[in-house]
């Protein structure tokens, strides 16, 4: 790609890194955007990335295929386990997101994601500023390559890494 070349990737390509937790597929990266990068992630039945905030990252997710639960909000108060219980001042509540739903994080706000249905769930995922997500995913996958339960001394230090505060564990079955 040139400078005055844009980036095309067709459907079903793109660089992929999975593992039994979790299929991300790298759309636009660091290397073709100072915008943003951009993926395409499968979030299979019982994954829950736990509730988790940046100080400079903004994200945004579009859900493409089944359901997700979803929080984008500062709770009242900040539990150390069930995101899903989390309430706003204001009255906000944890919403489930069905294909064509939009949610945009500004930073400082905290968020989760989970698929609680037996179905997967597919989602179009975008974060800037680039490519701090990219190697973080990267990382994250290495951690969850071996299936088995997550360690969770790892994932935090690996988000303390890229800018990401753990309020809640993240799970998968």
């Amino acid at each position: 790609m040139t400078e005055t070349e844009g980036l095309y990737v067709p459907p079903g390509h793109g660089r992929v890194v999975e593992t039994p937790a979790q299929r991300v597929t790298f759309k636009v990266t660091g290397t073709h955007s100072r915008m943003a990068s951009t993926f395409e992630v499968d979030v299979p039945p019982g994954f829950d990335v736990g509730a988790h905030v940046h100080t400079r990252s903004e994200e945004l997710f579009y859900v493409l295929e089944g359901e997700l639960d979803v929080l984008a909000f500062e709770p009242r108060i900040r539990t150390p386990d069930n995101w899903q219980k989390w309430q706003s001042p204001s009255g906000s509540r944890v919403v489930r997101a069905t294909p064509g739903t939009v949610i945009v994080v500004p930073p400082g706000c905290p968020h989760a994601f989970a698929n609680p249905t037996e179905s997967p769930a597919k989602m179009f995922f975008q974060a800037s500023p680039p490519p701090d997500h990219e190697r973080y995913f990267e990382e994250l996958l290495e951690i969850l390559a071996d299936g088995g339960p997550p360690d969770q001394e790892a994932i935090e230090a690996l988000r303390a890494k890229y800018d990401i505060e753990q309020l809640t564990p993240l799970k998968h079955r």
